[in-house]
């Protein structure tokens, strides 16, 4: 049997311009045995991706400055950072289609039920390519 504390902890970048649901989404990983990041824009975001080059992004769309879309096409974009899956989170449903096409590898709609966060997570995490 392998031990745990082994194997690294797979390391989520949270990106979330709202701090209560930031820290929420960040003790929920935490408590799931994930390491967390946090950024509060999408230029923050894709400069931690780059600098962190995390194992999953949480991407909230609705972002100030560069949006949570803009900052995937960016990540997407760059060489370093275009295999790391993008989790796409917003309230607004009708950004789904936006969001995918560009480049997140899923979408989940606020309000959302953390046990669908963390399963989606562990799937893309599971599912994921690094080149």
């Amino acid at each position: 049997m392998v031990d745990k504390t082994d194997r690294p902890e797979p390391r989520i970048l949270v990106v979330e311009d709202y701090g209560p649901t930031r820290d929420a989404l960040a003790e929920l990983l935490v408590e799931a045995g994930f390491s967390v990041e946090t950024a509060v824009s999408g230029s923050e975001a894709y400069a931690k991706a780059v600098r962190e080059r995390p194992d999953l992004i949480l991407m909230d769309l609705s972002l100030p400055g560069v949006d949570g879309t803009e900052a995937t096409q960016m990540i997407r974009a760059d060489a370093r950072t275009k295999n790391i899956p993008v989790l796409a989170l917003s309230g607004h449903k009708r950004k789904e289609k936006a969001a995918l096409e560009a480049g997140c590898d899923a979408f989940v709609s606020k309000p959302f039920d953390t046990a669908e966060v963390e399963q989606r997570i562990r799937a893309l995490l599971r599912g994921k390519k690094r080149g």
